[in-house]
């Protein structure tokens, strides 16, 4: 069994295994779709759902001194005052006067150096316009080389509030779900009783109206955040800024199985003023080395700017010394269907392999780790018309422990296939032997190895391995 070079994982490859095996849909695509929207299939779904476990569990269940926290979609506008989203969250776009279509000036960028320049989001806007000038960039869509200037546009997706329009102010769909974490600090300290340093952790939805690259579901108008914020005294701050670093490394090869060549930090090149520093995990992906994690050093400056907006003291009171102060804030930020492809793109494998009547073939399987695979385990009896009562049966025992699926359609050598793709960590035929022996072939998906096991004692068998 040869394994291809991973170098061979394209967009395209992806994108059809997602809709053809019912991952990921294009948002309401029978009315001709949504740009930069998109539906979670079944199996899309329980992988994500699966991913946003395994993130809770790290970052909130085994981390001492950590609580959750949902918040709402909707806040106080004033909130995102206070955040600084209403006056300068945006994006540096610019419009081609021949065909008034609109585009990212940094994506021009990206896409005219192929990836080869890092950090393009973070240039002054002159050096975007310099470099577009310089090297001749046209429109993608109508070939011309007719640009506006350079202009920012605010992100976030502005509505109404009240029964009839115009009835209330404006109200926004958060573009992030931190500020519901720093506007509960001191209501999460004093239920919980903590002392610092704890951290919150949320998942929640978040959306921005930002132009997209494609790139499948890299990035979208609507997402789910995976954020940890740490509250610390700032004599702690750098250590903690440290460890979380390390943190989400860990996280990603630990909890998520991706392999480490893929994985890179990149600090940030301009800090916001108020960062003290900041640093992104990126993933090798086939268009390139792309953010997927961010880590932040936040200082004082979000509690600070919600107790003068909001004219309530965020200070908190060490019980020990009585000293007051604003807390400084460590971040972890991720958004969970970016991470979900990168859980796809790195686990995507072709392998050659000998068919049993000793012709070469080309086998695609999904090595997902155990714990994140939507189905665990695939249920197929060697034939429908004798064997389904029992298969069956086993089916429905193993669901009671363990997502698991029944497939009798077509030959077992093709099932085994579709369970391949899907990422199916073990497959479970039922044959005519299971009848007088009480015992089931187990099979591998990584291996393709084959073992005998007892139908008694496979929830115990597979549950071990589910890692």
């Amino acid at each position: 069994m040869e394994k291809f070079n991973n170098n061979s994982v394209t967009m395209d490859k992806l994108i059809a295994l997602c809709k053809g095996r019912g991952f990921v849909f294009a948002g309401s695509e029978i009315y001709g779709g949504l740009a930069n929207s998109w539906d979670y299939g079944p199996l899309g779904v329980e992988l994500k759902n699966n991913i946003k476990k395994e993130w809770w569990k790290f970052f909130v269940q085994e981390a001492p001194n950590s609580v959750g926290l949902d918040s709402d979609i909707l806040m106080n506008p004033r909130v995102w005052e206070a955040s600084g989203h209403v006056g300068g969250f945006s994006d540096p776009l610019m419009d081609c006067k021949g065909c008034k279509t609109r585009h990212r000036a940094d994506n021009l960028i990206e896409v005219h150096a192929k990836g080869k320049l890092d950090g393009v989001d973070s240039w002054e806007q002159a050096k975007m316009s310099k470099y577009i000038e310089d090297n001749k960039i046209n429109c993608p869509h109508c070939g011309k080389r007719e640009w506006t200037n350079i202009r920012n546009f605010n992100l976030m997706f502005k509505t109404q509030r009240g029964v009839t329009e115009g009835a209330g102010g404006d109200i926004y769909l958060r573009p992030e779900t931190a500020q519901g974490q720093y506007v509960n600090f001191l209501n999460i300290q004093r239920s919980m009783r903590l002392k610092l340093p704890f951290g919150v952790g949320q998942v929640g939805k978040a959306f921005r109206n930002e132009i997209t690259p494609g790139n499948f579901i890299f990035r979208t108008l609507e997402f789910e955040q995976l954020e940890h914020q740490l509250f610390c005294h700032e004599k702690d701050a750098d250590k903690f800024y440290n460890e979380y670093k390390k943190k989400i490394w860990d996280f990603h090869i630990d909890r998520l199985g991706i392999k480490p060549e893929g994985l890179r930090y990149q600090d940030h090149e301009k800090l916001v003023f108020y960062c003290k520093a900041a640093v992104d995990m990126q993933y090798k992906f086939s268009f390139g080395w792309k953010e997927i994690n961010g880590t932040h050093h936040r200082g004082v400056h979000d509690l600070s700017n919600h107790a003068k907006f909001s004219g309530k003291s965020q200070e908190y009171i060490d019980p020990v010394t009585n000293e007051k102060f604003i807390p400084t804030i460590i971040e972890s930020s991720m958004g969970c269907t970016r991470v979900l492809l990168v859980v796809l793109h790195d686990a995507y494998t072709e392998e050659k392999i000998k068919t049993e009547d000793g012709k070469e073939d080309t086998r695609v399987v999904l090595k997902l780790r155990p714990l994140l695979a939507p189905y665990k385990v695939a249920v197929l009896p060697l034939q429908k018309k004798d064997l389904s009562e029992k298969s069956l049966e086993i089916y429905r025992e193993l669901s009671k422990h363990l997502m698991a699926t029944y497939d009798d359609t077509a030959s077992i050598g093709k099932r085994y296939r579709r369970q391949d793709e899907i990422g199916t960590p073990f497959c479970v035929t039922v044959d005519y032997d299971s009848l007088e022996d009480g015992a089931v072939t187990v099979r591998d998906r990584d291996t393709m190895k084959q073992e005998r096991v007892k139908i008694s004692e496979l929830v115990e068998y597979i549950g071990v391995r589910i890692k």
